[in-house]
């Protein structure tokens, strides 16, 4: 009999001085973003250090924990934590843990149940009315500027580039490049004073090969591999080359295939005046090439 009341008293100090932890969900059914409360309590915690999950990070993903709040005395332990869903659905709160000390102690799992209470045809009314707002030129500049800006460099870019198809920077093949070049090396002919000296065959053949590049450079011409008759008649027929123009060329280059093949002995006023008619001819060029130009346009 003893021994009978010394293990209920056993069992009656244990379970008074041991820590008892209750649950309670206010609501299962709830309405879409209703609100929703539950409330963990432990006692008898006897001043031990109760951890658990931090603030707001208690409850699992589809619950929007609005409030948060913690008791704590000597002797006993509460958590409250306000709530809502706003997805329909059946969503479990799983077992949480609460450690006392050394002692883990855990929550039953409650399922909540969350239903659409909108009807179809309900009519949805504003909280408040919609207000006029009058805006003014600055208001609208800071709704629209990044598109208006964006426009501008849009068009910008698109007349850049039609700029640098049309007028960009002339290639080396330029008309101007090719007669300044054409010049210089009809300086440097001069300066080897073939006329002076008489020597009209190396004169009237640096002089013929110098206007033949000219010719393929500026008009697109083969001139550098045509014979003259043949270059005449293109001329002629391509129609690029002003007629004054191709007159001196075919007096030039006629009187420097005679000269090639010892047939004329030019003197020095014909040395000349061929070397001043072929540099005035060059100098001539980018009024032939601009007309070429209008005659394509029209």
């Amino acid at each position: 009999m003893k021994k009978i009341l010394f293990i209920i008293c056993f069992l009656v100090c244990a379970n008074a001085f041991s820590q008892i932890l209750s649950s309670n969900v206010e609501k299962k059914t709830l309405a879409l973003g209703e609100t929703d409360h539950i409330v963990i309590k432990i006692d008898n915690i006897g001043g031990q250090k109760v951890s658990a999950a931090p603030k707001d990070e208690l409850l699992p993903f589809h619950f929007e924990e609005i409030k948060d709040s913690i008791g704590v005395n000597a002797n006993s332990y509460e958590r409250k934590i306000e709530f809502a869903v706003y997805e329909e659905g059946k969503f479990t709160i799983p077992e949480l843990e609460f450690k006392v000390g050394g002692k883990i102690l855990k929550t039953i799992p409650y399922e909540i149940e969350v239903i659409n209470t909108a009807q179809k045809g309900d009519q949805i009314n504003d909280i408040m009315k919609n207000k006029e707002v009058k805006l003014e030129a600055t208001d609208y500049w800071e709704l629209y500027k990044w598109y208006v800006l964006a426009a501008l460099a849009l068009i910008a870019l698109i007349i850049a580039i039609i700029m640098f198809v049309k007028w960009g920077r002339k290639k080396k093949s330029s008309p101007v490049v090719a007669t300044n070049q054409t010049l210089k090396e009809l300086e440097s002919l001069k300066k080897k004073k073939y006329i002076e000296e008489g020597n009209y065959r190396s004169f009237y053949v640096e002089l013929i090969d110098i206007s033949r590049n000219f010719i393929t450079k500026q008009y697109h011409l083969p001139a550098d591999v045509l014979l003259t008759d043949d270059l005449v008649q293109l001329m002629k027929k391509n129609n690029t080359i002003s007629q004054e123009n191709e007159k001196i060329v075919e007096e030039v280059f006629v009187r420097g295939d005679l000269v090639k093949f010892a047939k004329t002995f030019p003197d020095k006023n014909t040395m000349e005046k061929d070397f001043m008619d072929i540099r005035e001819f060059v100098k001539r060029s980018s009024k032939d090439l601009e007309f070429e130009n209008l005659r394509k346009d029209v």
